[in-house]
């Protein structure tokens, strides 16, 4: 690769595209299916636009998928189309995953909201600034931790060439952000990946198991998301691209082509289209079985402070309005959920910097279609 990720101008174009949560406006009621073919239009003309290597999209309602349609190659210079039941990396979108696995073990019992990082993280040296910090301040990322401050190049290099177990590679991260003075204030609005992976750790002590092995038997089991993995997905599955001049570059996903592994509560999930579908369910169906409706309403909610308004792993507008972009600077996904609507819209690419305008058009596409208004 030109340039490795995880240095810090790639944090920081991250950071900005991540942020990103609030772009499309969102209204409408459900419509009809696409048996007039103006779905696949749409992804005809934003894949012919903007020229992704490949890209799918996706329309999921109460009862299940509605419609999805896939465009391009696996690998730019090559020939093999990508498909439907293949993997894409979701990015940051997988933080709204890790607040719906917290808020599990809470309504099992095993967790509690506001809970403080001195009672998640017992016997463990923690910064005075930070003693009070929530978990809820951590889901909503407002508990004055910065990136900066935790994620540099040397960390995420040194991550990357790690033997230890993920675990035992997160409790060290965790302590490494516990025992600094944060630069930023409780309660101001600084998206930041540190926050999840704090709270991957403290589901982690709260449990005495592996986030992934956990996130696995109590939310992707349930849900039947066959599919999920963590990591740039391998095999015959679409790559990652990165720019080099104007065109995209496949990266080989046996090297360096993710975030390092302790990340993964931030964001490291591949999986189908389908399967992202039946976790966007959830918030169409008041849990659909595997939260309590007032646990998806306080997961819906904003967190209290000034602006942006975003809830736990999703940007919120008024109605409620979800959404989210998620990269890892080689792919880019855009998710909007419309719960009143009964509607749930969702376009991926696997190149960001031609995947994010490509997404944010066909989204709008899509709800314009299917909820329109």
């Amino acid at each position: 690769m030109g340039m490795p990720l995880g240095t810090p101008t790639m944090i920081a174009t991250r950071r900005a595209l991540l942020g990103g949560f609030a772009v499309l406006p969102l209204a409408g009621v459900l419509a009809r299916d696409d048996r007039d073919g103006q779905a696949d239009a749409a992804l005809d003309a934003q894949f012919a636009r903007h020229a992704p290597p490949a890209m799918a999209a996706a329309v999921v309602g109460r009862d299940g998928p509605i419609w999805s349609g896939v465009r391009g190659v696996r690998r730019a210079g090559a020939d093999e189309p990508a498909t439907l039941d293949q993997l894409w990396h979701l990015g940051s979108n997988g933080k709204a995953m890790t607040a719906v696995l917290y808020a599990r073990l809470v309504e099992q019992g095993r967790a509690k909201w506001g809970a403080t990082l001195s009672e998640l993280f017992p016997g463990v040296a923690i910064d005075p600034a930070l003693q009070a910090v929530t978990i809820d301040d951590l889901l909503g990322h407002r508990s004055g931790l910065a990136d900066r401050d935790l994620i540099t190049r040397g960390v995420m290099m040194a991550a990357h060439a790690d033997t230890r177990s993920t675990r035992d590679q997160r409790v060290e991260l965790a302590a490494m952000a516990l025992g600094r003075t944060p630069t930023g204030t409780r309660g101001a609005f600084a998206y930041g990946n540190g926050n999840y992976i704090l709270a991957g750790a403290a589901v982690e002590r709260l449990v005495d198991a592996a986030w992934e092995a956990t996130i696995q038997s109590e939310v992707f089991d349930p849900l039947g998301m066959a599919s999920v993995g963590h990591g740039a997905p391998k095999g015959d599955n679409p790559w990652g691209h990165q720019s080099v001049g104007d065109q995209p570059a496949p990266v080989d996903p046996a090297g360096i082509a993710d975030n390092p592994p302790p990340f993964g509560p931030a964001g490291r999930m591949h999986m189908t289209v389908t399967d992202y579908g039946k976790f966007l369910r959830l918030y169409l169906t008041e849990g659909g079985g595997l939260l309590r409706p007032g646990t998806m309403a306080r997961l819906t909610t904003p967190h209290a402070g000034a602006p942006p308004a975003y809830a736990y792993g999703w940007g919120v507008q008024p109605g409620p309005q979800l959404g989210h972009d998620g990269s890892n600077t080689l792919w880019h996904v855009t998710a909007r959920v419309l719960p009143a609507r009964g509607v749930a819209v969702l376009s991926v690419a696997n190149h960001h910097g031609r995947g994010q305008p490509a997404n944010h058009a066909m989204v709008e596409a899509l709800t314009t279609l299917y909820a329109p208004g």
